[in-house]
């Protein structure tokens, strides 16, 4: 099960307006903006909260973010663990993500680059989110 995936874009603003109106069609709306006023570096789409984001910092046509939902901060131990001893790169330990930065409380996460680079996350949501 996937929580959430991104990709980098060129152009924040302009990949904006057609993901508006491309997503907007499927019942997702801008769950998210970042910074919030203008949404010029980031914009996360969702019901709820952001499923697919597109944003200025991943590079664009390469290097893709991909996020798997679990089912306990157990599970993303796990993950981490047998990802890094399967050749994955530790790019993030386990643990609490700090709200301060952007994360929602409760938001326990591990992030791992594959062999090809691209960031593989995976992520609980206590349920205080």
């Amino acid at each position: 099960m996937l929580d959430h995936t991104g990709i980098g874009v060129a152009d924040v603003a302009r990949s904006a307006r057609f993901y508006d109106a491309a997503l907007g069609a499927l019942g997702l709306r801008r769950a998210m903006q970042l910074p919030q006023d203008t949404g010029a570096d980031g914009i996360g789409y969702g019901r709820e909260y952001p499923i697919f984001w597109i944003d200025r910092f991943h590079p664009h046509g390469v290097k893709q973010h991909t996020a798997f939902a679990a089912t306990s901060r157990a599970q993303v131990d796990a993950f981490h663990a047998a990802a890094v001893a399967a050749g994955g790169t530790d790019n993030g330990a386990p643990g609490l993500r700090p709200a301060d930065t952007g994360y929602p409380k409760g938001y326990y996460a591990a992030f791992v680059l594959d062999p090809d680079g691209n960031n593989i996350e995976a992520v609980f949501r206590d349920g205080s989110c």
